[in-house]
């Protein structure tokens, strides 16, 4: 019996999945593809984003308010769901910054951030500490490899097997997810201004220019604009991390969709044979 294609996407906290990537993920669970997020942490010192949800009782509680939110977006988006159980690092700020709380994701040594043993995750980088960590987790097993995942990729190797009989899972394919590229904004800024409305992004894109991130190049445009709604709607579901009043979703979909239709990833490394650019993620893989 062939086995389902898989994709597994890995981010730092709850409500990442649902900014980066969802849309791609709606359109493959739509298409049969068998999805799974892994969380690496509670998301647990996070800052409360949405002016409505600053209360008492949701900052007390607020590792289990974000669980809640991550099974509702789990559940608009059709995914399969885990998390680590590692601890959010938060966000520090100052200069010189602070230290991270002991303990947490960012400050362990890198054969304590093992992820689950079916869990071969791919990289996610930017500027958290937790978020940058992420992309250095070791690929599960036995044996610590300290390159990480990306090592995995590189060993041309047969699927192995696991104890009990189970097969070894063999990525085929990593890729990272390119945040924010500058291009889409101004392909926005473009018909906005071609329409005469407003741009509720441009001070917000004046603010991350100078912000210390990778600059991936887009090798592979996934189109998914009709999942664009879908995408909103999980996000709207971290409703302590995004004010669903807020410029995020002033422009209408339709309109953005106009400008930029994909979701924009960079191929890192592959065990199968493709050309770039792509339109699809398993662009290559063998049918199932």
């Amino acid at each position: 019996m062939s086995e389902r294609l898989r994709l597994m996407a890995v981010h730092a906290h709850p409500d990442d999945e649902s900014s980066k990537g969802a849309a791609t993920m709606a359109r493959y669970v739509q298409e049969g593809v068998d999805v799974l997020v892994v969380t690496m942490t509670g998301g647990e010192r996070g800052d409360i984003l949405n002016p409505a949800m600053e209360r008492p009782e949701i900052r007390e509680n607020i590792a289990e308010v974000r669980r809640e939110e991550m099974d509702r977006a789990r559940e608009i988006l059709g995914i399969r769901q885990e998390f680590a159980g590692f601890v959010d690092s938060g966000l520090p700020e100052g200069d010189p910054l602070p230290p991270l709380p002991e303990g947490s994701f960012a400050t362990l040594p890198v054969e304590e951030r093992r992820a689950p043993r079916r869990v071969h995750p791919p990289v996610s980088s930017a500027r958290h500490p937790d978020l940058r960590r992420t992309g250095r987790i070791p690929p599960p097993g036995p044996h610590h490899d300290p390159q990480g995942v990306d090592a995995r990729l590189r060993r041309r190797r047969r699927p192995g097997r696991l104890s009990g009989g189970r097969r070894a899972w063999q990525p085929l394919k990593l890729y990272y997810f390119v945040s924010f590229p500058p291009e889409r904004f101004d392909a926005l800024a473009k018909v906005l201004a071609e329409r005469g409305l407003e741009n509720p992004f441009a001070e917000w894109v004046e603010r991350i220019k100078d912000m210390d991130r990778p600059r991936w190049e887009i090798t592979t445009q996934v189109e998914v604009s009709e999942y664009f709604d879908v995408a909103d709607d999980a996000l709207r579901a971290h409703a302590t991390q995004v004010d669903p009043n807020g410029f995020w979703f002033a422009v209408p979909n339709e309109i953005k969709a106009e400008a930029w239709p994909t979701e924009d990833y960079h191929l890192v490394r592959s065990l199968v044979d493709t050309e770039v650019p792509e339109t699809d993620l398993f662009a290559g893989a063998p049918s199932q």
